[in-house]
């Protein structure tokens, strides 16, 4: 499951939305990971462009290797702009196995960060500054060389 939401997430109800979802799925983990804007260089907040055809591509993949674990994966990201100590990027693993959720949600944020098509932007003084210092090139993109 991939979810966008405009805006900053609400942490406590997706959560609680997908434990709800999968509690009678018969899985012994439910390993989460959120992300919080962190106060940093200055900034208001950040703001994220995503580009959905790639990223539900890329997604689907990862539901893939989940599946092959007897695992799923779901994951919620923000598009727009999210102020400072809000949520833009929530992440969890559901499986039989405490090991394989912790190494899969591992796994999937280091390369969510690697490799998802969402590019993001500093806010500050009311101003959208591409933040390219802190992105990462997308392989086979040509964007950010």
């Amino acid at each position: 499951m991939l979810e966008l939401h405009d805006g900053s997430l609400d942490v406590s109800n997706i959560l609680d939305r997908w434990y709800k979802q999968e509690r009678k799925s018969n899985y012994g983990a439910f390993i989460p990971f959120v992300g919080t804007i962190r106060d940093e260089d200055g900034i208001d907040g950040l703001s994220f462009d995503v580009y959905e055809p790639i990223l539900e591509s890329w997604f689907k993949n990862w539901q893939e290797k989940a599946h092959k674990k007897g695992a799923i994966i779901k994951m919620a990201h923000s598009r727009g702009d999210v102020m400072l100590h809000e949520s833009s990027y929530i992440a969890a693993v559901f499986s039989p196995k405490r090991r394989v959720a912790l190494e899969f949600i591992d796994e999937f944020v280091e390369d969510f960060k690697a490799s998802a098509p969402i590019w993001k932007y500093d806010l500050k003084n009311t101003e959208r500054i591409y933040a390219k210092d802190r992105s990462t090139a997308i392989a086979g993109s040509g964007i950010l060389k």
